[in-house]
């Protein structure tokens, strides 16, 4: 009998952790099936894998030092800090980089999907709401930009807006998974009827899109998964058309890009998700992340969850971090993590005296 395999395990060749090497980088990824971010860095030989706990992830936002996580009813702040990760008090000079949390917006449930920040600002996807919005600790969320065919903002998730691509400092192209304007409408047509928005012009740019996910402006190029084909394309705003990259077998969504190499996330489809009855749910699919030589298209490695993971939304590269760590904002070791503009320090806890009770004499 074949032994039970740990938590999260995975299965892949070592061209996989060889190129995380290469690339002197590390992957952040996020799974809202299982409830957890998981950052996965290489030796040279072998993937280690960090899962850490958060209320339903989607969207994970990166700029810079700054990492957001858009949760179920919150986005989670945090901030990268190297000097913390050297000197890390459980395994000193183990990380390079270490995210520890700096706040918390509470949002409600807005369903966030994509995420950026954009010119400082955290902007994104409101599918709740079918809009893009702003979140800042005013209020739930601040309307940016709604499809010109929804009349009005309602907790309805009316198109299932889903994905954004940021361009100069602004968001550029949404896609949705219907161009309907009533309470979870999109869902009869919803392998059919994708669409491809620019949203300055508010023009559709492609219709009849199987699923589009994540958008992503790269190198240059405007590149789009549709989920429920297994396809990365390339899209040619001027001409309205598109070209296959290639495909995987999986439910495309979540995807960055790392010098000349693409690293795309899939997912199964359970029978009971809203997505099962997918003509793709049928096949043998697979969750895991598949990188891409994007000059030609070719498939270069695969990482293959083999338990506990089978959804994937989103997947961050951590360019110049090849180890890191990630702080929970329940976890009681962030309460000891102190940074500075100057210098950072870890606290030492302190110690409540309990004096032994003295012997009474009678």
């Amino acid at each position: 009998m074949q032994a039970s395999l740990p938590p999260f395990h995975c299965s892949y060749l070592p061209a996989f952790s060889e190129l995380l090497a290469q690339l002197e980088c590390s992957l952040l990824i996020s799974t809202y099936q299982a409830g957890k971010v998981i950052a996965l860095s290489s030796n040279g030989e072998q993937i280690c894998q960090l899962p850490r706990t958060f209320n339903s992830p989607m969207g994970l936002a990166l700029d810079k030092n700054l990492l957001a996580v858009a949760t179920k009813e919150e986005i989670v702040l945090l901030a990268n800090s190297a000097e913390l990760a050297q000197t890390y008090p459980t395994k000193p000079g183990c990380y390079d980089g270490i995210f520890v949390p700096r706040g918390i917006l509470y949002t409600g449930q807005l369903a966030v999907h994509d995420l950026a920040w954009v010119n400082g600002s955290l902007v994104g996807v409101n599918t709740s709401f079918s809009c893009i919005s702003k979140f800042d600790h005013t209020f739930s969320f601040t309307p940016v930009w709604k499809p010109a065919f929804i009349s009005e903002l309602q907790h309805e998730d009316r198109c299932h807006l889903n994905g954004m691509a940021i361009e100069g400092g602004e968001v550029k192209y949404a896609t949705a998974l219907g161009t309907t304007d009533t309470a979870q409408g999109w869902r009869p047509g919803k392998a059919r009827d994708g669409v491809l928005m620019d949203v300055q012009t508010n023009e559709i740019i492609l219709g009849g899109l199987p699923m589009p996910h994540s958008p992503r402006l790269i190198n240059g190029q405007l590149l789009l998964l549709l989920s429920a084909t297994g396809e990365i394309v390339r899209v040619d705003p001027r001409t309205c058309r598109y070209e296959v990259i290639t495909r995987v077998n999986g439910f495309v969504r979540g995807m960055d890009c790392c010098g000349d190499y693409l690293f795309v996330t899939t997912s199964k489809l359970r029978k009971t998700h809203t997505f099962g009855d997918l003509e793709l749910a049928r096949k043998e699919l697979f969750c895991g992340i598949t990188a891409i030589h994007l000059p030609t298209g070719s498939l270069v490695a695969q990482l293959r969850y083999d338990n506990s993971c089978e959804e994937i939304y989103d997947l961050r590269v951590l360019s110049g971090i090849r180890r890191p760590n990630l702080l929970r904002h329940d976890q009681e070791v962030h309460r000891h993590a102190v940074a500075t503009p100057e210098a950072t320090f870890w606290a030492t806890p302190q110690v409540t005296h309990n004096p032994q009770p003295q012997k009474q004499t009678v």
